[in-house]
C-alpha cells in the first residue's frame, strides 16, 4: 500500500506539500496541487481519515439524522441533501430516530465529533433540548421543527397554507362536508395541516366537526384501517382531505374494497405528492412538496452557517406548497384528466420556490 512518502518521491515534493494539498491549503499552487493528486491516484493512495480530520478540524462529513430513513418521503430529502453534499465535497452520515426523543438525543451524541455539520428533521412538538445543546459546537439547520432551537437555521414545509389551498380546491367543488384523516397528534406537520384545513372551513362559514376528524399515523395501514370509521359516519362525508399521500394510499384501497370509487363514491385528496401519487386508481389530486428540494437547501445552510459561523442572525425559510388537481376528486372529466398527463408528461419537473 503507497504511503504519503511514496507519493512525495514520485511528485518531487516535500511530505508537507502532499500534506497540505489533501488538507485542501491555499498555500499549493494549483500546478503542484494538479500533480500530486494525480500521482496519489496513480499510486492508489488516499490520506487516513482520522489523521486528516485531526489536523484539520474537519471531517468532510454532514450529519443527517430523520424520524425514518423508511419511503419516499425521506428517500428524496436524502437524494437532495446527497446531491449538494457531494458537489461541495463532502459526504453523510445517516440514522434515524423513530421520532422517538431518546433515540434521538442518543444518535445526536454518536454525531457529535464525526460531521462538521447536521441537518435534524425532528417535527414533533417535544423535541428535546439535546439539539440545542449539539448546536453550541456544531452548525445545525433544523427541518420542519417541532420546536424553534435559538441557534439554528431552519426550513419548514409551507403546511398550513397548502392544507389550506387544499380544503378550498375541495370546496370550489361545492363539497361541504369534508373529512380528514389527520396524522400523529403531537406531530408538527400533522398539526398545521388539520389547522389549515379548519380555517379553510371556517373562512368558507362551516364550523369543522371533530366527528369528520378521523386519526391516523402518517403510514398505509392507518389510512387503510380508518376507512371503516370514514364510511360508518352519519351523514358520510362527500370529501376526504387526507394528511399525507401514504395514508391517502391506504385509504383509495380500503375504498376500492369496499365498493366505495373516487371520486364518484368519495372525493380524496392527499399531500406531499410521492411518485406513487400520480399511478394510483384514478391519480391522486394532492399538495406538492418539493422534498429532495428540502434537503439541498438545508445543506446550502449548513455549508453557508460553516463558512460564515458568525454570520448573525439565523436564517428560517419556508418551502412552499403547490396544488396538484388529478382525478381522485372529480374537477377532471375523463378527457381532461388524458390532456393533463399528456401535458404533464412533457414538462420537466421543477423546483419550486
Amino acid at each position: 500500500m503507497a504511503t504519503i512518502r511514496d507519493v512525495a518521491r514520485e511528485a518531487g515534493v516535500s511530505i508537507a506539500t502532499v500534506s497540505r494539498v489533501f488538507n485542501e491549503s491555499s498555500l499549493v499552487s494549483a500546478d503542484t496541487t494538479q500533480t500530486v493528486r494525480e500521482v496519489a491516484a496513480k499510486l492508489h493512495y488516499w490520506p487516513n481519515g482520522v489523521a486528516r480530520s485531526l489536523i484539520t478540524n474537519k471531517t468532510h462529513a454532514l450529519g443527517v439524522l430523520l424520524p425514518d430513513i423508511h419511503g419516499e418521503f425521506f428517500s428524496e430529502v436524502i437524494r437532495g441533501a446527497d446531491l449538494a453534499a457531494r458537489a461541495n465535497g463532502f459526504h453523510l452520515l445517516v440514522s434515524s430516530s423513530h421520532a422517538d426523543s431518546e433515540a434521538l438525543g442518543d444518535a445526536l451524541r454518536m454525531m457529535s465529533g464525526r460531521i462538521d455539520g447536521v441537518i435534524v428533521m425532528a417535527p414533533d412538538i417535544d423535541a428535546p433540548a439535546a439539539i440545542a445543546s449539539l448546536a453550541l459546537s456544531c452548525p445545525t439547520v433544523l427541518l420542519n421543527p417541532g420546536q424553534a432551537v435559538d441557534q439554528c437555521d431552519t426550513i419548514s414545509i409551507s403546511n398550513f397554507q397548502g392544507a389550506h389551498d387544499m380544503t378550498r380546491h375541495l370546496l370550489g367543488l361545492g363539497h361541504t362536508r369534508i373529512a380528514i384523516v389527520r396524522g400523529p397528534q403531537h406531530n408538527l406537520d400533522a398539526v398545521q395541516r388539520l389547522q389549515g384545513y379548519r380555517a379553510a372551513l371556517r373562512e368558507a362559514g362551516i364550523e369543522p366537526c371533530e366527528a369528520l376528524e378521523f386519526p391516523g399515523n402518517f403510514t398505509e395501514p392507518s389510512g387503510y384501517e380508518v376507512v371503516q370509521s370514514v364510511l360508518r359516519a352519519e351523514p358520510r362525508a362527500s370529501a376526504l382531505f387526507v394528511a399525507n399521500d401514504h395514508m391517502a394510499v391506504g385509504v383509495v384501497s380500503a375504498l376500492h374494497d369496499a365498493g366505495v370509487h373516487p371520486p364518484t363514491g368519495m372525493a380524496v385528496a392527499g399531500f406531499d405528492d410521492i411518485a406513487m401519487a400520480r399511478y394510483l386508481s384514478p391519480s391522486l389530486t394532492t399538495v406538492r412538496v418539493n422534498t429532495a428540494l428540502l434537503g439541498e437547501r438545508a445543506v446550502d445552510l449548513l455549508l453557508r452557517r460553516q463558512r460564515e459561523p458568525k454570520a448573525g442572525a439565523r436564517h428560517h425559510e419556508l418551502l412552499p406548497t403547490t396544488l396538484v388537481v388529478r382525478g381522485s376528486c372529480g374537477a377532471l372529466k375523463p378527457n381532461d384528466l388524458r390532456l393533463r398527463r399528456r401535458a404533464s408528461d412533457r414538462l420537466p419537473a421543477g423546483k419550486e420556490g
